[in-house]
């Protein structure tokens, strides 16, 4: 099964940035990242997970919650099987256990989650004085 691993969480005061990465491995024979959109949540304590940002399997085509655009860019390096989301100028509110996700979908960006059939453990971003 396609794994995923998300690392670079953690403490960063308002105003700060921080660089979320996911490193996808155990693909079938035929298959790499190139093959997958790849999706970015969170999820806050008492509130169901949201969307943050997706992007398609070519890294083409782009998406962005309204609450992150113009402060959160994703991205992929599909010679190294990773996906990336820069952070910058976060906020309180972005405090939040973040995941990815994998779709196997070409040519697609997809903003919802029940387009995922891969997921990560999670990584915790916490922004606070």
């Amino acid at each position: 099964q396609l794994q995923l691993v998300e690392s670079g969480g953690g403490l960063v005061q308002p105003g700060g940035s921080l660089r979320l990465s996911c490193a996808a491995s155990g693909f079938a024979s035929a298959y790499a990242l190139d093959d997958f959109t790849i999706g970015w949540f969170r999820q806050a304590p008492g509130k169901e997970r949201e969307v943050v940002s997706s992007i398609s399997s070519s890294g083409r085509l782009t998406n962005y919650a309204d609450s992150v655009k113009g402060r959160f860019t994703i991205s992929r390096d599909n010679t190294k099987n990773t996906a990336y989301l820069q952070m910058n100028s976060l906020k309180a509110e972005d405090t939040a256990v973040y995941y990815c996700a994998a779709s196997f979908v070409a040519g697609w960006a997809g903003m919802t989650a029940n387009g995922y059939d891969y997921w990560g453990q999670g990584t915790q971003v916490t922004v606070s004085s």
